[in-house]
């Protein structure tokens, strides 16, 4: 497959160019909104705070928003790149294997029924639980029958156990006016309202999940072979496979612990990554990371102008954004 970098240098150009737009798109996010600020008192909240509406809004509400979404943004990036060598499907995304739906289904289930008695650290591990409890059924129906793991079974098991998990969700929803108002954001997807102390609780399992990815990314590009291939090339098949999981589960996990489902994201980017780097998961992990969290960083910021001063959910704006791309990829695909 080729790529519009074509060298070295020109990659690495190109992620470093990467890095400084989200640099950029990070500092605007802090910086401009409803209300603006210049760099100096943004400088003067984080090392002379001194309690002014103007240094809350920025160290509670601005600077969250802005690392949560890249860190979001980049969890769900490369979570995406995963699951499309996974499931060597170029359509996978983090929702396929129904890891997202089944972690909000547990956070909602959990929560409700013990009547929103949970801190933000316990929901931490009720997400993780119901992710990693949903890749244990998708792997275990996936292997199931004749001719043990298949990707295509492994696709068509998440996908039927998101749509279940998503419409349970929705009834107990529907059910509990209360739970309505209080995780609306777990199924729309939101990076604000949130603290740096909840980032700070997440960011472990996302690094655990990142290092994963980085390791394994020249592993990953025998992985997108044929099976028989990889085992040929001396690939321990089920370790990366189990590792990769791993991973996903981390990253879609952590995710919805801090964002809710976020869509579409690790639908872009991955595509995004190869068209500029190629298929070499070397260059296409890192890309994924800072490419994804600017991504949804830039996300955040159109949808804080569009209607302001109300702000619209980010898992709005990226759905209007991934929608058309996933049409489009669709439709390249029949052709």
């Amino acid at each position: 497959m080729g790529s519009l970098f074509t060298t070295r240098r020109m990659k690495w150009g190109a992620l470093a160019a990467t890095t400084l737009l989200l640099v950029v798109c990070v500092s605007i996010s802090i910086l401009f909104g409803y209300h603006s600020f210049s760099l100096r008192q943004l400088w003067e909240a984080w090392y002379r705070f001194d309690g002014s509406n103007e240094h809350l809004l920025i160290r509670t509400v601005r600077i969250p928003a802005a690392l949560i979404g890249a860190a979001v943004g980049a969890s769900l990036a490369v979570a995406g790149a995963l699951m499309q060598v996974l499931t060597k499907n170029p359509l996978a995304s983090p929702s396929v294997l129904g890891i997202n739906a089944g972690a909000v289904l547990a956070v909602v289930v959990v929560v409700t029924a013990a009547g929103f008695q949970f801190s933000f650290g316990q929901m931490i591990w009720i997400a993780f639980a119901g992710a990693a409890v949903t890749a244990v059924c998708v792997i275990s129906l996936g292997s199931s029958g004749r001719g043990g793991f298949r990707t295509v079974k492994l696709t068509l098991a998440g996908a039927a156990f998101a749509a279940f998990a998503s419409s349970i969700t929705s009834g107990i929803m529907l059910l509990n006016d209360r739970s309505m108002d209080e995780l609306l954001f777990w199924t729309v997807g939101s990076v604000s309202g949130r603290k740096l102390e909840q980032l700070a609780a997440i960011v472990p399992y996302l690094a655990i999940g990142w290092f994963i990815a980085l390791v394994l990314s020249r592993s990953f590009n025998v992985m997108a072979m044929d099976d028989d291939i990889a085992k040929g090339l001396g690939q321990r098949i089920w370790l990366i496979r189990g590792l990769t999981l791993l991973a996903i589960v981390l990253l879609a996990g952590g995710s919805v612990a801090l964002a809710g489902p976020i869509a579409f994201i690790g639908l872009m980017v991955p595509h995004i990554g190869r068209f500029l780097f190629g298929a070499n998961h070397f260059w296409l992990i890192p890309f994924c990371m800072f490419g994804g969290a600017l991504l949804l960083v830039a996300a955040d910021i159109v949808s804080r102008f569009v209607l302001m001063p109300k702000t619209i959910p980010v898992g709005v704006t990226t759905a209007l954004l991934g929608v058309p791309f996933l049409i489009y990829l669709a439709r390249r695909r029949m052709e």
